[in-house]
């Protein structure tokens, strides 16, 4: 059965590699999976270009566990030497975008839902969640299914991570920031220099020592990146905006972070989004031990990806090399889509079957 997965899944994508899916157009690969589940007689259901099915004997008084990846893509960029739609083989290796990020982590987590999708007496339900706008973190992807697709336990994101566990994922804030003071004639000494009030905040930003120190990823990370200011040179000026990038660790929520800024600095504080958040699972979850059985290694991962939107024990993990996303000539090993269906199996197997 496994082989049959193995060389259904390949076929799948190589037939998504070649229908354009950028972020916000992913209508047409939604389409092809969605065709290949219901050829299978898999009951699917679609919100914009989300599919999602349950396995066949769902119980409502079971937990749920979810399979994600996502089926849009970046757009190619300029240094492809090949045809970013031409799904061809070489030396074992398929190319084409979106093959590694994250096509193989796509088709090979189809592939395990589909192994298990008809097995009775399962200890979770699984649903599978095939999103959109993952590549853009849009409002039309995972974040607008997740209301339907009922009450969740913990969940497997499909990114390419060699298959090794990433079992927390940093989360991001970019905060605008906005010194007021009052603008005056320079020479005449006037005004209140908004530039000078921004100095002491950002100053406290790079010093700043959050007490909390996260077990993977260590202290959580604030930079300033950009600020300006003024309008002329002998005007004092009346603002100074400056932008801060916070990499959230999984050790405080968002809230916490933009709470503890806002009580130390005098600047109006404006996050341009507090959705994508840090997340973690516990080294001690039966999923991640069960990976560490089969070899596995755990690391916390620097990227953000759709695990960001979710507020429930996740682990990324999926075949591919995170090396490989966005690169010209993109391509996964049609190796590494069998390891990663066979790896998924075998780690689901002590969770949701108790073997």
């Amino acid at each position: 059965m496994i082989e049959q997965l193995q060389k259904d899944s390949l076929e799948l994508l190589k037939k998504l590699i070649g229908i354009q899916s950028f972020s916000k157009e992913e209508d047409k690969t939604a389409d092809a999976i969605e065709q290949f589940l219901q050829q299978r007689n898999i009951k699917t259901y679609r919100k914009l270009n989300n599919i999602w099915a349950y396995n066949k004997y769902f119980d409502k008084s079971k937990p749920t566990l979810l399979l994600n990846s996502h089926h849009d893509t970046v757009k190619p960029n300029s240094g492809y030497t090949r045809d970013p739609y031409d799904a061809a083989i070489e030396d074992g290796k398929l190319y084409g975008l979106g093959s590694n990020d994250a096509g193989g982590c796509l088709v090979s987590l189809i592939a395990t839902f589909l192994y298990y999708y008809d097995q009775q007496e399962l200890s979770y339900n699984i649903c599978l969640a095939t999103t959109a706008e993952e590549e853009i973190s849009g409002n039309n992807g995972l974040e607008c299914v997740l209301p339907d697709l009922g009450e969740l336990e913990f969940a497997i994101v499909g990114e390419p991570t060699q298959m090794n566990l990433a079992i927390a994922e940093r989360g991001l804030l970019v905060l605008d920031c906005t010194s007021t003071g009052k603008a005056g004639h320079a020479a005449r000494e006037e005004g209140d220099n908004a530039i000078y009030k921004a100095l002491k905040d950002i100053e406290w930003f790079r010093n700043y020592r959050f007490s909390k120190v996260s077990e993977v990823f260590g202290p959580l990370k604030m930079s300033v990146t950009i600020i300006n200011a003024g309008s002329q040179h002998n005007v004092v000026p009346a603002t100074c905006t400056f932008t801060v990038d916070v990499r959230v660790t999984d050790a405080y929520t968002n809230e916490e972070v933009l709470k503890i800024i806002r009580t130390n600095v005098d600047c109006e504080v404006t996050p341009r989004s507090i959705r994508l958040k840090p997340s973690s699972i516990d080294k001690e979850h039966p999923l991640v031990q069960s990976g560490i059985a089969l070899g596995r290694t755990t690391y916390g991962s620097p990227t953000t990806s759709d695990q960001a939107l979710l507020s429930i024990p996740s682990v990324k993990v999926g075949p591919g090399d995170s090396a490989r996303s966005h690169m010209a000539d993109e391509y996964v090993f049609v190796d590494e889509i069998a390891e990663g269906i066979a790896l998924y199996i075998e780690m689901l197997k002590p969770v949701i079957k108790g073997k």
